[in-house]
Formats: C-alpha cells, structure tokens, sequence
C-alpha cells in the first residue's frame, strides 16, 4: 500500500501536484480541518495533493459526508488521496466509497499470503539483482511472513552485499532475523490445515508480540465453528477471511477429530484466562491447535474443571 500511494504521488509530481497536505483522522473534529484545508487557496503551488489517511475503515456520517464531497467536486487542482484499513463488504458499500468508483479509482491491496510470499521475494528480489537460492527464498519467507516492509529490507540488504554466497540459506540464517508477524486468523488456518509446526510457531509469535490470549482462543474456536458448519453444510462458504483450503483439509481430517475433546480444550483454555483454574492457558491452546491438527499431544482430562 506504501509502495502504491508513493507512484500515486510520484506521479502527481510529474503532472504539477507540487504541494502535498497530509490529514491524520483520529476524531470527528478532525474532518472539519479538512473540510478548511480543501476550501483554502495554495499560495505556494496552483496544484496540490490532499491526503487523508483513515484511522478506520468508517469515517462516520460526517466524514463520510466530507470524502464524498471532495470527491465529487471534482477539483481538477486538487488531487485527493485516501489511505484506509481494509474495508469489509459494509464499509464498502459506504457513499465515500460509492463516490471513489464513480469519480476516482479505488484499489485493494490485499496481504501475500505465506503460499504466495515465496513468488513474491522471488519476483522482487530478481529486480534487485538478487539472485536466490530456493532453500534462501522459503526460509526468508518463513522469517517475514506478515511482515512486507521487513522482507524488502532483507532483500536491499542482500543487494547492498552483491556477494554470490549471499543468495544461499546460510546467509539468511545466520544474518536476519525472524521478523515475522502474525494475526489470528493465520493461527486458525494452520490450525484447520493441519500444520501443527507452523501452528505452534504462529502462536508463539502471537504470545511474544503481546496478543491478547481472549482474542487467540476466539479465532480457535471460530475455526472450530466453521469446521462444524462446513461438515454440517458441505460446499459452504467457510468464515470471514477463512481460506477455502485450510477447511476442506480439516473436513477431510474430521473422522480423526473429537469435537468433544476440542471443546473441552477451549473450555479449559478460557477458565484459565479466567483464572478459574489452575494452568497456562498458552499451553492448553497450543494443545488445542495440535489436537485440531489430528495430533494429539496428551491426554485431554475428563472435565475442562480438572
């Protein structure tokens, strides 16, 4: 997103836009600043760039109201370009987003999944004049997975050296560190896959990025939920953000799995975060990825009270 708002103002240079103002919305007031900043005459450039970088994907009724305004002005001095969070399918449907198609353009960046992260460094590090090794690029993957802005760092370091032995896997090892950042929902799809390992390894990085093990063990049992669902209704469509594969993989495991024994496992995960029981709750939910996995790792207890 970075890289695409960067040739959107290159680009707006190249064409006059030489003055930029930049608007930080954290509260309603703040759109009246930038309801004046549009209304104000440049005295230093005859064309400038307004930019608004949304601290949500909905901007409220007034804010709304002041995009779309902006939008449909159609001001050709004026160069609107909004930043915001991913907008779900209601934030899309918003009327400063209806105005952006009609008037504008809108484009969705979406995240490079860990399937896809592989192509993507390699792609990348090809314009460099990095040249990869494939043990290299799968590590540098697995070192930076949710984490773009650090594996392009990774990748300018590597040209920076232009050493041949610096496109080999040991050189990634032993020089970068795992920079790696996880959300939840990446925890649930390992889970539903059947990748313990990387299960195991999202939820540690969970836990040392500050989480909030409540959050953690609700992705779970989501996944949980859509597992039901999905064996329940075959061929529907799996939760939000849920990928299709992961789901189909954990139906496939399903006669290896006890819902019983899973629920009993958040259960006691959630009286733990409770502190009704006794125990860490990070380990019980590592247990409950693991068991969803169709690996069981102990003997799961008779009651979530034990």
């Amino acid at each position: 997103m970075a890289e695409a708002a960067d040739a959107v103002r290159a680009r707006a240079r190249t064409a006059g836009f030489t003055e930029r103002d930049v608007h930080f919305i954290e509260r309603a007031a703040d759109w009246e600043d930038v309801r004046a900043a549009a209304g104000n005459l440049s005295l230093f450039a005859a064309r400038r760039l307004l930019e608004v970088r949304l601290g949500s994907a909905r901007p409220g009724t007034g804010g709304s109201a002041v995009l779309a305004g902006l939008l449909e002005r159609a001001d050709p001095d004026t160069l609107l370009l909004i930043l915001s969070p991913r907008l779900d399918r209601d934030a899309q449907s918003a009327q400063w987003v209806r105005a952006a198609q009609a008037h504008g353009a809108w484009l969705a960046v979406w995240p490079v999944e860990l399937g896809k992260l592989v192509g993507w460094l390699r792609a990348r590090s090809r314009r460099l004049g990095v040249n990869l090794a494939p043990e290299a690029l799968q590590l540098l993957a697995e070192r930076t997975e949710g984490n773009l802005l650090a594996a392009d760092q990774e990748l300018r370091k590597l040209a920076l050296l232009g050493d041949p032995a610096s496109g080999d896997g040991g050189a990634v090892r032993a020089g970068f560190a795992d920079s790696a950042r996880f959300d939840v929902f990446r925890l649930s799809d390992a889970a539903l896959a059947g990748e313990s390992a990387r299960a195991l390894r999202v939820l540690a990085g969970l836990r040392s990025e500050g989480t909030e093990p409540t959050l953690v063990l609700w992705a779970l049992i989501k996944a949980l939920r859509d597992l039901g669902a999905a064996v329940l209704a075959p061929g529907a469509a799996g939760g939000w953000r849920r990928s299709s594969a992961a789901l189909e993989a954990a139906v496939s495991r399903c006669p290896r799995l006890s819902f019983a024994s899973l629920m009993l496992r958040a259960g006691r995960a959630d009286r733990m975060i409770k502190g009704r029981l006794h125990g860490d709750p990070w380990d019980e939910m590592a247990l409950l990825a693991v068991e969803l996995c169709a690996r069981p790792a102990l003997p799961t207890p008779q009651s979530m009270f034990q």
